[in-house]
């Protein structure tokens, strides 16, 4: 399979016309169809469905669009890193992690690094611990922000001079509003909107002395901010980490926290023996310097 080729069937699964991403590949159009018939002759895989106006793309094709866009912007980091001026650091910077405010940490040091480095730019990535270790072993992503110490065994890291606290996120009008925190008692019954990681973990789990299938989870989530609308819905009690949703002012939302405390440690991580760009050795220093 040639790049060039990859990035013709990533322009036609967006576009979903042949012609349509003929034209924005600058093309002909069969010269395009020819290209996309040859892919698939040499994987042995039909991979569209060719309608009179759309083309859609089969379970083989999706599969083939999740490993093109990896080795796309793979190609494309490599590329750009090799193309970086020596005399001028600047380049491209990818960082993944979840939702936790010591993403604030990754801003301060970008804001110190570019005042002597305007020409780095940076892109960050939002997933769970699995998804950005994913990117991080394929090459996708230069750093990590791990919440938790299960998944350092094969990477080099800092410990960020923070942590995270679990809690239960609420409405205003909650019956455990006058509470100061939320006790393992309190989680027994109450409709619970939990993390994806966190069952995963098992953490919360060890903590109340219940299994998960004891607690009544009536939802699970990865990105926090649509966990709210459920709450804001009635549906139940978020089990989430502080300062991720604003819970002052005219906020209608407010955060307990559980006792015992309970807290998460962060890290920021890189695979081992990397070799680390001009741009990623200035931030690792930048960082170093902040903490």
């Amino acid at each position: 399979m040639e790049l060039r080729v990859l990035r013709y069937f990533l322009a036609v699964a967006r576009e979903e016309n042949i012609t349509a991403a003929a034209e924005v590949l600058h093309i002909t159009q069969p010269t395009l169809s020819k290209q996309l018939m040859d892919l698939e002759k040499e994987l042995g895989k039909q991979l569209f469905i060719r309608g009179k106006r759309k083309i859609t793309l089969t379970e083989e094709g999706m599969f083939l669009r999740r490993r093109a866009q990896e080795i796309v912007e793979l190609a494309d980091k490599t590329q750009s890193e090799f193309l970086s001026n020596e005399d001028i650091i600047s380049g491209d910077i990818y960082i993944g992690g979840g939702e936790t405010d010591a993403m604030r940490i990754v801003a301060k040091t970008a804001k110190e690094l570019q005042k002597n480095y305007p020409g780095i730019r940076y892109h960050l990535y939002s997933g769970n611990a699995q998804d950005v270790t994913e990117r991080l072993d394929k090459g996708l992503l230069d750093f990590g922000i791990l919440i938790g110490s299960s998944n350092l065994n094969k990477y080099d890291y800092i410990r960020l001079p923070v942590t995270d606290t679990w809690g239960l996120l609420m409405k205003k009008d909650s019956p455990l509003m006058d509470k100061d925190v939320i006790s393992s008692a309190d989680l027994k019954d109450l409709p619970l909107i939990v993390s994806i990681q966190a069952l995963k973990t098992n953490e919360l789990s060890g903590w109340s002395g219940y299994s998960f299938e004891d607690l009544n989870i009536v939802a699970t989530y990865n990105l926090v901010y649509n966990a709210t609308l459920m709450v804001d819905e009635g549906l139940g009690y978020v089990l989430t980490l502080d300062k991720l949703v604003n819970t002052s002012g005219g906020s209608k939302f407010c955060f307990k926290p559980l006792k015992p405390k309970l807290e998460a440690p962060l890290y920021i991580v890189w695979k081992k023996y990397q070799v680390f760009s001009k741009a990623t050795e200035k931030f690792i220093e930048a960082l170093q310097d902040l903490l």
